[in-house]
């Protein structure tokens, strides 16, 4: 193999091994920020860390966001499973996909995948980011919608670039 193939290679490599390393990263902080807030922390108690604003608050949720469906668990296991799987089926077969995109399903897929592993190990997600103005979330949480913003922003800034050449 020539040096330019090498080369050719590597720069399709590179970014293709991105939104696993992004994912990846994204459920080892989701874990660690959990574990530290589960060791320090007993479920309810809850920390000012700039006050009024944020605190660190541990919850237990049994349910979905916002603690939305409690006590369906098995069914966010399964929801959890699909959505991994399928957004693991879009990266492996559309190399082609933009940053954007790859960031937002990686962003999804490390949250998920953060979240799913609560369940299966604890039986419920750790939450402890605390606004007081919004139910309490996570970093897994926090990367759902980050990823889910980007992948809605591509979509819709795709369907008006498009519109807009058609005219």
């Amino acid at each position: 193999m020539s040096t330019r193939q090498r080369a050719e290679e590597q720069t399709l490599i590179v970014p293709l091994a991105r939104p696993w390393l992004i994912s990846s990263l994204t459920l080892a902080a989701d874990q660690i920020t959990k574990f530290l807030v589960a060791a320090s922390f007993a479920p309810g108690d809850s920390l000012p860390v700039i006050p009024p604003i944020l605190h660190l608050t541990y919850v237990q949720n049994t349910g979905a966001a916002f603690g939305l469906l409690r006590g369906h668990h098995a069914f966010f296991i399964v929801c959890s499973l699909l959505v991994i799987g399928w957004i693991i089926w879009e990266l492996r077969g559309k190399p082609s996909l933009d940053a954007s995109s790859r960031w937002g399903f990686a962003l999804v897929l490390g949250g998920a995948a953060g979240n799913l592993v609560d369940r299966l190990r604890l039986g419920w997600v750790i939450d402890f980011i605390d606004l007081r103005v919004w139910p309490v979330f996570n970093v897994g949480d926090t990367a759902i919608t980050v990823g889910v913003t980007l992948l809605f922003l591509h979509r819709f800034l795709n369907r008006q670039s498009t519109i807009d050449n058609r005219k």
